[in-house]
């Protein structure tokens, strides 16, 4: 795609169509300040460049019988997003709706030149399957921190190799398109502000616990990055003072005590010590335990793992208690791997940030969990990059 809307009020228009779906001239012009000459005018060039094209008539509203319009549906964006063990692929239309979608376990730690021939082989397959002859645009997550004007990781504590890679060239290049690179939850917050949990919430906060920790800060709609886009990295909030040494080089970070990578550290260390029959037997089994395994052993009335969530979630919650008074949001949605935990853990957040933040903040505030799942940040993926292809140039 190389057309690109030529002002304001036709990024507008494409946006309203791509959260929406096909629209008639008339419907379109109620939400939109132009004038019914001035609109004809913005969506006749829209049709020129190709981004939207007609699309039958609409319903009579009791006169002239409108044209609908919609995005063009051979449209295509490529989302990826790469978590520290796994990674997710889809291809979407202009109206972000997943065609196809590929999950694969991969190891963030390989670095970046392993990790995104794993990529590109994975877009291949999506496109010999007839999803896409080529891609319009691509949206990437990596988690870790991102210089997001350039599209650069800068020294993510779980990515050794990564910091400094030219992400954003480097795919655009392989993949022939625009290219755009965001943290990993800003693209989870976009994902279930389009489509999941957080559609009519305008102030809201993310949270993902997987592997890391991190928090997607939306304000008025839009993902707030801070001066450099660092904004949101609370997993290296001190949870626990003089607590256990982190890998970004601090000590008592939410992350260390409660992460993916934590969690299974303490439920092997509990299995070692004889605390859980449950757990040594399931470590014995596998070799090595995860948060999954927590999650079973929780759910078959395991006390030690639901001590181990319980304890997990009341960290977490003191730190999103501090959020919720400073910022004040409408949702708190919680996402990531180790919401397999579920209730248990839900439960545990929302008891500390009931309790300790003011009840003007918590009074009419949900704490939930998030509805797309993997799915969140391949959706978020697209809809970063068509925000960005449709943005005037």
């Amino acid at each position: 795609m190389t057309a690109r809307p030529g002002n304001a009020h036709q990024a507008r228009l494409l946006t309203l169509l791509r959260d929406g779906g096909p629209n008639s001239r008339v419907q379109l012009g109620d939400q939109v300040d132009l004038s019914r000459s001035k609109l004809a005018v913005e969506v006749d060039r829209l049709l020129e460049t190709g981004l939207v094209v007609a699309d039958g008539l609409a319903a009579s509203r009791g006169g002239r019988r409108s044209h609908n319009i919609r995005l063009n549906p051979g449209l295509r964006f490529l989302g990826v997003d790469i978590g520290a063990t796994s990674v997710d692929v889809a291809v979407t239309n202009a109206e972000l709706e997943t065609l196809g979608h590929i999950n694969q376990p991969m190891d963030v730690r390989e670095g970046p030149v392993a990790v995104f021939e794993q990529v590109l082989a994975m877009a291949a397959k999506l496109k010999a399957s007839g999803l896409a002859e080529g891609f319009d645009g691509a949206g990437i997550g990596v988690p870790g921190p991102v210089r997001f004007p350039e599209g650069i990781p800068v020294a993510p504590p779980i990515m050794p190799g990564w910091d400094g890679f030219p992400v954003r060239e480097a795919l655009s290049q392989e993949l022939g398109c625009p290219v755009m690179v965001d943290n990993d939850v800003n693209l989870m917050a976009m994902g279930e502000q389009h489509a999941g949990v957080a559609r009519t919430v305008a102030d809201f906060l993310c949270v993902k616990i997987g592997t890391g920790i991190g928090c997607g800060i939306v304000v008025g709609g839009e993902v707030y990055r801070g001066t450099t886009g660092s904004a949101g990295d609370i997993g290296h909030i001190q949870a626990v003072p003089d607590g256990r040494p982190c890998a970004c080089g601090n000590r008592g970070c939410l992350e260390a005590h409660f992460s993916g990578a934590a969690l299974a550290r303490d439920a092997t260390e509990a299995a070692q010590q004889g605390l859980s029959a449950e757990l040594a037997s399931r470590l014995e089994t596998n070799g090595g335990l995860t948060a999954v395994d927590v999650a079973a052993a929780a759910a078959a009335g395991d006390a030690t793992a639901l001590d181990l969530i319980r304890e997990g979630g009341n960290h977490t919650g003191q730190v999103i208690a501090g959020l919720v008074s400073f910022f004040n949001p409408g949702l708190v949605v919680i996402g990531g791997g180790v919401t397999g935990l579920g209730h248990t853990l839900l439960a545990a957040i929302r008891t500390q940030v009931y309790r300790q933040s003011l009840p003007l903040a918590t009074g009419n505030l949900p704490i939930v969990l998030g509805e797309l799942g993997p799915a969140a940040g391949v959706i978020g993926a697209a809809r970063l990059i068509s925000d960005h292809l449709f943005s005037p140039a």
